[in-house]
């Protein structure tokens, strides 16, 4: 096959690959991340109102985890925790903690890394491992090593401190605050959760 027949197919290949990817991506569930209360549940169907006030469908996907958000202490942060914390860009570098995560053991690793988020304005998130604490005057400085890098992070008394219980779709009720991270919209404009947290302190973090 000559060069100019190789290059031709080639260039076919990519024009039909196109638009196959194209349809891949239109197929593709849009994931959306969830905030919202309880209005009343049905099974595994949830009827809830999201932050800005509009109604939302929440169906749990068979055998979804669900978790309470309770609260914890500094002292249960540990070297070598894994945590996630809600933070907030300071001038000098570091993040002021909104909140602070203590994951289960079991799900150590969990979305590793440091990225913008979307709690509020200029918010990030960073998922990693406590390295050190420094106690200082205005709270605890905890450096979180992560894969690609670390951060210094100041945890103040009016941070939110929390980690989970392991629960079920029978202990949702009515007036509970929920999230759902990784939720597929569907095409009835309902959410399916493959998860669910659940709780009144700390669960929209």
């Amino acid at each position: 096959m000559t060069l100019s027949k190789v290059l031709g197919a080639v260039a076919l290949a990519l024009l039909l690959a196109a638009p196959m990817q194209d349809v891949a991506r239109a197929q593709a569930p849009q994931v959306v991340r969830v905030r919202a209360t309880i209005e009343s549940v049905d099974g595994s169907l949830i009827t809830a109102k999201s932050r800005d006030g509009a109604e939302i469908k929440v169906k749990l996907a068979d055998n979804a985890p669900v978790t309470e958000i309770i609260k914890a202490s500094l002292a249960d942060v540990k070297t070598n925790s894994y945590v996630a914390v809600t933070g907030l860009p300071q001038p000098d570098g570091s993040q002021k903690a909104i909140a602070l995560y203590i994951f289960p053991e079991a799900q150590r690793g969990l979305a590793e890394g440091h990225r913008p988020w979307d709690f509020q304005a200029n918010s990030t998130m960073t998922n990693a491992t406590v390295d050190n604490e420094v106690a200082g005057v205005d709270g605890q400085t905890l450096t979180l090593k992560y894969k690609d890098g670390e951060q210094k992070v100041l945890v103040t008394p009016a941070t939110e401190i929390t980690t989970a219980a392991k629960k079920s779709a029978a202990d949702l009720r009515a007036g509970q605050k929920i999230s759902v991270f990784a939720a597929k919209k569907l095409p009835d404009g309902s959410v399916e959760a493959p998860n669910l947290n659940f709780g009144d302190y700390g669960v929209w973090r």
